[in-house]
């Protein structure tokens, strides 16, 4: 079809103007317009594909019909209908110089739709006055040539009225080349999509069975790979990394574990149950080749032993606080910075580790704070307002005769401390105690010591010693104001506050005593020279010890310490049941002669212990040993009156007196020996640690001890002891 083609006339009363078939037939066609150059034309049926541009080519200049001769249609008679006289006169539609072309379609409906671009294009309406009726005729145009046909005008008797022309028929257009231009791409987009296509279908059917492409555990990439390869791999690149130091940090601390000493292995079949299945989506596949996929590891846990080296790993990293505080050194107060401490967070530690071990990297193990009591203002405030004026001077007591003691500026720290008051401050401490003990010594000699009263044996009787009342410093009373003193920085001094003290036994209670006369005593001898030596020592330490009435006697708590700087000197002892020396030895004399004294002064018996084989010097269950620090003779006064222990000792024996008031009289009785035993021997190399003996056999034996009233006879008690004697081993040296 020609792109200058005019639209077609729609005839006008299409029901009305009809003319019977022989009037049609005689109407002449006038040749008002030239017909143009033939030119055929495509077919322009409906079955006809429309033709891009680019198939088309170029098209045909084809010249332009004539333009109709407006004269020759007004010179043209119209159609006269006799039955009513009107006139109508149908004026041709010609087409615009500029309009575009359209086809005519025959018999095409009057009320079909008008092209948008056609309807700008409608002439005005004209008022055509009536006329005689003329024949209409209408110019045809030929299609083939593209010619225009005279249309034919019918007859129609109507009343006068406006005529507008009818709407140009809406033209059937061809396909617009703006649409052909992308059939190239959309046949190369289908096939790419094909190809595609066909790609997908192979890339799932080759990698069916296999890992997900781009798939890697802990950094090993098993991707495109059966399982059972894929499980080889794994075990063979990540298996030696159980055996390696994987870095950790604690908070500020910096450490190495070894996952397998920590009771950390891989499961490899939950491991690699993690890897999903081969996916579906397009996308997914596409960029599998461009990026990869992490597995997390799952790890195999021995709790116990990754519990025991997060314990190991918490005792290096872990540190406590360090509180704000204030120190003394050199007569100077500084100030200590807080610093908070960490706690290595043990389960979650291990649970890190356990997940994150096989990343390559440094496991970072979470640990918690330690927060601090005291802030640094609370260590600014105490230093400013306490400390540093604590250490502005001396502190200065003033005691009698001019005498003074000095608290040093060294010594402060040594009395002034500081601890957290719980709202981050710290709070002062005075240690009076402390302050005394500096204090004391330098004015010891401004100061009357109290004396308790005591006894004398002149004239063979116990006579009262009176006691010394005596003129001490108070010095509760005295460092009292000593915050004051070590907070000004004017006056640091004060004077010693002196009073008087009574002894702890005055003269008036040591009369109302009672110790008047002998109650118990014993006497033992047959001791070798060094044991007499040590004897002699132990019992001038005992001698006039007073024993008030209710209290209690220890042998080793009143003697102190038995040693060479005490002038003490070796002796025999028995030693793991056999005889052996010892500093000291030979005390237990003593302690056997107290004993039996005691028994017989009807004291009670608190704590003594037997020799382990008998000795022939001592009686039968009623003897006892002693031992420095560890076996002691302990005895409790039960009389209503003091007793006193008198000590002699000579080069061969030593006597004990128990001195008070006599109120009971005590009977003791030895049962016979039984249950014997031989002794066994023993042979050491000969030098200073072998001690001969010819040995003794050993035996069982019992002690009663009958107490009676002195006044009455009657019994107040009898008791019953049982000991049992090892026998004396024969010792010889060779």
């Amino acid at each position: 079809m020609s792109d200058e083609e005019g639209p077609s006339v729609e005839k006008t009363n299409s029901e009305d103007s009809s003319l019977p078939e022989q009037e049609l037939e005689s109407v002449e066609e006038p040749q008002a317009v030239e017909e143009t150059e033939s030119v055929e034309e495509p077919d322009t049926s409906e079955d006809t594909e429309p033709v891009s541009e680019a198939e088309a080519g170029e098209p045909e200049q084809v010249e332009a019909p004539n333009p109709v001769d407006e004269d020759a249609i007004d010179s043209t008679e119209p159609t006269v209908d006799e039955s009513a006289n009107e006139v109508t006169t149908v004026i041709p539609v010609v087409p615009a110089e500029d309009a575009p072309p359209t086809e005519v379609v025959d018999s095409a409906p009057a009320t079909e739709a008008i092209d948008e671009q056609t309807q700008q294009f409608e002439p005005p309406a004209v008022v055509v006055p009536p006329k005689p009726p003329r024949p209409e005729f209408v110019q045809q145009y030929d299609t083939q040539q593209f010619e225009p046909i005279q249309q034919q005008y019918e007859p129609v008797v109507r009343e006068p009225e406006v005529i507008a022309p009818p709407p140009p028929q809406r033209p059937v257009a061809p396909a617009p080349a703006s649409s052909r231009k992308w059939v190239k791409p959309a046949i190369a987009v289908g096939a790419i999509f094909a190809v595609a296509v066909i790609a997908y279908g192979v890339d799932i059917f080759t990698s069916s069975g296999k890992t997900p492409r781009g798939t890697q555990v802990a950094g090993v990439d098993i991707g495109d790979l059966t399982p059972a390869d894929a499980e080889a791999t794994l075990r063979a690149q990540l298996g030696p990394r159980l055996v390696e130091p994987v870095a950790v940090h604690a908070g500020g601390v910096d450490s190495e574990i070894v996952p397998a000493s920590a009771g950390v292995d891989v499961d490899w079949s939950a491991t690699l149950s993690g890897v999903n299945a081969q996916p579906i989506n397009p996308i997914t596949r596409i960029t599998s080749f461009f990026g990869s996929r992490e597995v997390p590891v799952v790890s195999a846990i021995d709790q116990g032993a990754l519990d025991a080296s997060m314990a190991q790993l918490a005792a290096n990293s872990d540190r406590a606080p360090v509180e704000g505080a204030v120190v003394f050194e050199n007569g100077k107060a500084t100030g200590v910075s807080p610093a908070a401490g960490q706690a290595l967070e043990t389960q979650q530690a291990g649970s890190t580790f356990a997940a994150e071990w096989s990343d390559g990297g440094v496991v970072d193990l979470p640990v918690d704070e330690v927060p601090v009591t005291v802030t640094q203002a609370g260590v600014d405030r105490a230093l400013q307002e306490i400390a540093i004026p604590a250490v502005s001077g001396d502190v200065v007591v003033n005691g009698r005769d001019g005498k003074v003691a000095t608290l040093g500026v060294d010594q402060i720290g040594e009395v002034l401390t500081f601890t957290p008051d719980g709202s981050g401050g710290l709070a002062p401490q005075y240690n009076t105690d402390a302050a005394i003990k500096i204090l004391t010594p330098q004015l010891a000699s401004t100061e009357v010591q109290p004396k308790d009263a005591s006894f004398t044996f002149a004239g063979g009787k116990p006579s009262v010693v009176p006691g010394v009342v005596g003129d001490l410093i108070n010095w509760p009373d005295t460092v009292k104001e000593l915050p004051v003193l070590l907070g000004s920085t004017a006056s640091r001094a004060t004077p010693a506050v002196y009073g008087p003290v009574p002894p702890a036994l005055t003269t008036e209670a040591a009369e109302a005593l009672g110790i008047n006369e002998v109650i118990g005593e014993f006497t033992t001898g047959g001791f070798e020279y060094a044991s007499g030596v040590n004897i002699g020592l132990a019992a001038s330490e005992i001698d006039g010890a007073v024993i008030k009435p209710g209290d209690t006697f220890s042998l080793n708590e009143y003697t102190g310490p038995r040693g060479a700087a005490q002038g003490y000197v070796e002796s025999g002892i028995i030693n793991n049941g056999r005889p052996d020396k010892a500093v000291g030895g030979g005390i237990s004399q003593l302690a056997t002669t107290l004993y039996n004294a005691t028994y017989f002064a009807g004291m009670d018996d608190v704590a003594h212990t037997e020799h382990s084989y008998y000795i022939s010097r001592y009686p039968e269950a009623r003897e006892a040993t002693i031992f420095d620090g560890a076996i002691d003779l302990q005895f409790r006064n039960p009389a209503k009156t003091g007793v006193m222990i008198e000590t002699i000792a000579t080069s061969s024996n030593i006597t004990v007196r128990i001195w008070g008031t006599k109120t009971v009289d005590v009977a003791s009785t030895t049962g016979p020996r039984t249950s014997p035993t031989s002794p066994n021997t023993v042979t050491l190399p000969e030098g200073p640690g072998c001690v001969a003996s010819s040995g003794a056999p050993g035996f069982t034996v019992s002690d009663t001890r009958v107490i009676t009233d002195h006044a009455s006879g009657a019994e107040i008690s009898s008791n019953t002891r049982t000991v049992k004697y090892d026998p004396v081993p024969i010792v010889k040296c060779e």
